[in-house]
């Protein structure tokens, strides 16, 4: 990989109309989300508006060249109190841009601010089979927990998903 000339930068208003292209290709063409219909910019400004610029729930972007590459967030992980410390995080590339590392770029970011933000533990679903995403969370220090099985269904098929977690604060 060359070395990174882009910046990494916190999302906003400007990347709704792209960051809603990004997520609409992973709706339609893969069992990645499990989100089934696509999007509009109108339906996915509330998940915008519910990654501030600080706290535990963030919205980085990776910019390069005017172009947005890809980004990360991290979200409740789940709605009771005893888990606020905890997030759920997740990466998404342009389809354009998977393998050129910009996912472990986005990962290392968003880690280094939720450590800044107090976050304890971050954990991330993968949908399988996917190796490319594994391998990710393995190298940005993400242990498998384990995997659930035939937990979503998405193209008339059961897909399992594999749990990764990551302790970010002792």
């Amino acid at each position: 990989m060359t070395t990174w000339t882009g910046v990494v930068r916190a999302g906003d208003e400007s990347d709704l109309e792209e960051l809603t292209r990004i997520y609409n290709h992973y709706v339609v063409h893969t069992p990645i989300t499990f989100d089934i219909e696509p999007f509009t910019t109108a339906q996915r400004r509330p998940w915008l508006d519910a990654h501030p610029v600080q706290g535990p729930h963030r919205l980085l972007v990776a910019e390069k060249d005017g172009r947005l590459l890809g980004y990360a967030t991290s979200s409740p992980f789940r709605p009771k109190p005893a888990y606020a410390t905890s997030v759920e995080t997740t990466v998404y590339l342009a389809p354009e841009e998977t393998g050129r590392g910009v996912g472990s770029i986005l990962y290392a970011a968003l880690l280094k601010t939720l450590r800044a933000a107090g976050v304890h533990q971050a954990v991330a679903g993968v949908a399988l089979p996917n190796e490319a995403s594994q391998r990710l969370h393995l190298r940005c220090g993400f242990q498998p927990v384990g995997v659930f099985e035939e937990i979503g269904h998405k193209f008339g098929r059961f897909w399992d998903v594999a749990w990764f977690q990551q302790r970010l604060a002792d």
